[in-house]
């Protein structure tokens, strides 16, 4: 801190009006109004305001007081040919280049350790840094400044820049309005200084202590000294010389034409002539005050490049994640295609169109059930066909897998015993997987299918003779040979008694209520229901599993499924399984290897009419109940 001087000296008074003649007097000017008032200086270029700006400074630094010069031309540096100020900015010429992140340390070294400073904003190539750099330290002196309540003094260079009066107010601008309007109290003080009082914010002008007004000639800026001095000063303010000024303040309560004197430092910002200037020796400022801004330079050298090594690890980290991705896809694509290349084979194995060979089969049987006239050639090659399909890769699917082997057939083929018919028999149409179906010399009606997609139509098949019953529940769309033996219904033949089930775990007749499921059943689809129901009861347990965790679980592959329905995930017997279901219409291929349920559209598709959406529910859900436990 400096010494007690109460005032400094920093002009002569002059002659001339509108004042008149004035003996030869010096003009002082209170210290502490100065550090903690609000000042503005004006005039065009040349006319001296930056000369004053300059006197006014030397005088506080000649006394101690501490003083923060904002520099936009780079014109103050000057001041260090004989005072030791720190000089910081953002080029080589500065003590130190600084960023936002020495705006504390900046007003800790300007107002605790009493370091004058010039904050040279005009040396950032970049305008967006230099003002947040400003409003950074602004805000750091004003915040410091409340605790401590030292006297010192802001001096902002081309403040119209800042605070302009029209257009929109910067971040930087508001900061330094609200230093001018509290920052009295906290004593900061702030000196605005510029060639165009014009463009400056008026609500600034209007509350300074003190104004001093420089030749002006421009008629707008001769406007506002007529509005705040008079016209008279508008007048005399065009003839003013080099230094000369009409100074007013609070604490005189007068105008004063005043001549300010001549800086004594080197003049930085003076014009350049013809005539070489020799820059003086500038002083340098203690290593200490520079090592301890350095060290913040360094921490943030430091923290950069921390942050840039995080960076390339997370974008190593980022290539890594995308490769790993991309080998994940190419393992689906695979999968994808290995499920694509399983259905091409199986499909190859079971012909271009699996519901033909079931429905040449199904109108086998029902013609030698009812004694018609036998099916051509083409039709036994179909039967053949899709009796071999169903069992690919040998006897996997049904010598290995219990639940796929011959089941009995509920009309009893050798006397009622549900035994079922074998090839052994003397039937003439074995299938290709050992399983066999009555020809029409047997006397025992149609053996049992051994296989799974057709043993629900075996089941259900009516004895001979009795073709009246057979056709009704063979076919629901038609009648005769134009009934659409494709149609699912084909595998849900009637056992001609409408209170008689299959017990799906032992394959033997129960006797059940007429109407054993709940719900509104409307009576056109009782028959329907039963037929359904029946025909899944006499499934074998894993193909109801497989069933249920499809209606369950949505679409899935059969692999799952066939898994979770009890089996052991083999692939062929799960295929298996899987066929008995996509054949008789319970699910269907929605894509890429996965199998939907479809129970609703069946029962839609079968209904003898339009059901609504409750009868349509009830049906489903009658249904249902004899699988879904």
């Amino acid at each position: 801190m400096g010494d007690e001087k109460e005032t400094i000296t920093v002009a002569e008074l002059s002659d001339g009006p509108p004042t008149g003649t004035t003996p030869e007097q010096s003009v002082d000017l209170p210290v502490v109004e100065i550090l903690t008032g609000r000042g503005f200086v004006t005039g065009k270029s040349g006319s001296g305001k930056s000369n004053t700006a300059s006197v006014i400074a030397e005088n506080l630094l000649d006394a101690g007081f501490g003083i923060l010069i904002v520099d936009i031309d780079g014109e103050y540096y000057g001041l260090k040919e004989e005072y030791e100020i720190l000089h910081v900015g953002a080029d080589e010429e500065c003590d130190i280049q600084v960023t936002t992140e020495h705006a504390g340390k900046i007003a800790s070294l300007a107002l605790e350790q009493n370091v004058p400073i010039i904050l040279d904003v005009s040396s950032f190539l970049d305008e967006d840094e230099a003002e947040t750099l400003l409003t950074e330290v602004s805000k750091q002196l004003f915040a410091k400044e409340k605790k401590l309540k030292q006297p010192f003094l802001m001096l902002v260079e081309e403040v119209h820049e800042w605070i302009p009066e029209k257009g929109g107010m910067t971040e930087a601008g508001k900061m330094l309005i609200k230093v001018a309007k509290r920052g009295r109290k906290h004593g900061l003080g702030m000196v605005g200084i510029s060639q165009r009082p014009a463009d400056v914010k008026k609500d600034f002008i209007t509350q300074c202590d003190w104004l001093v007004w420089h030749r002006l000639t421009w008629n707008n800026d001769t406007k506002v000294v007529s509005r705040i001095l008079g016209s008279e000063y508008a007048e005399a303010v065009e003839d003013l010389d080099d230094g000369e000024a009409f100074m007013m303040n609070d604490w005189t309560e007068r105008v004063q034409r005043v001549q300010f004197h001549r800086k004594q430092t080197f003049d930085a910002g003076a014009t350049p002539g013809l005539d070489d200037v020799d820059r003086p020796d500038l002083k340098s400022v203690s290593s200490d005050l520079v090592s301890e801004l350095e060290e913040i330079s360094e921490e943030k050298q430091r923290t950069e490049d921390r942050i840039q090594e995080l960076r390339q690890e997370l974008d190593e980290k980022n290539s890594r994640i995308a490769e790993l991705e991309k080998e994940l896809q190419d393992a689906r694509d695979m999968s994808r295609m290995a499920d694509q290349f399983v259905d091409a084979l199986l499909d190859t194995v079971k012909g271009v169109n699996p519901g033909r060979t079931e429905q040449e089969r199904m109108r086998e049987q029902r013609q030698l059930a009812t004694g018609e006239p036998s099916v051509d050639d083409a039709a036994d090659g179909a039967t053949s066909e899709a009796a071999a399909e169903e069992a690919p890769g040998d006897t996997a699917a049904g010598e290995d897998d219990p639940d796929l082997q011959p089941m009995p057939d509920l009309g009893g083929a050798d006397g009622g015993d549900g035994s079922g018919a074998t090839a052994s028999d003397g039937d003439e149409t074995a299938t290709a997987d050992g399983g066999a179906t009555a020809g029409p010399g047997g006397d025992d009606g149609p053996a049992a299918d051994p296989d799974p997609a057709t043993a629900p139509t075996a089941f259900f098949e009516g004895p001979p003779g009795e073709d009246e019953g057979v056709d009704e529940a063979v076919s629901r769309n038609g009648e005769g040979d134009d009934a659409d033996d494709g149609d699912v219904a084909a595998a849900m033949a009637a056992v001609g008694d409408d209170e008689a089930m299959i017990d799906g775990e032992s394959g033997e007749a129960v006797s059940v209520d007429a109407d054993p499921w709940p719900g509104e059943v409307p009576p056109a689809g009782e028959e329907l229901v039963e037929q359904l129901r029946q025909a899944i009861d006499a499934m074998p347990p894993k193909t109801r599993g497989m069933l249920r965790y499809y209606r369950k679980e949505g679409p899935a592959k059969p692999l799952d499924a066939h898994f979770a329905g009890g089996g052991d995930g083999d692939r062929t017997s799960a295929y298996a399984h899987n066929r008995t279901l996509r054949t008789h219409g319970y699910i269907e291929h929605v894509g890429r290897g996965y199998y939907g349920y479809r129970l609703a559209d069946l029962v839609e598709e079968e209904y003898p009419g339009d059901p609504d959406a409750d009868e349509l529910d009830a049906l489903v859900a009658a249904i249902e109940e004899s699988f879904v436990k």
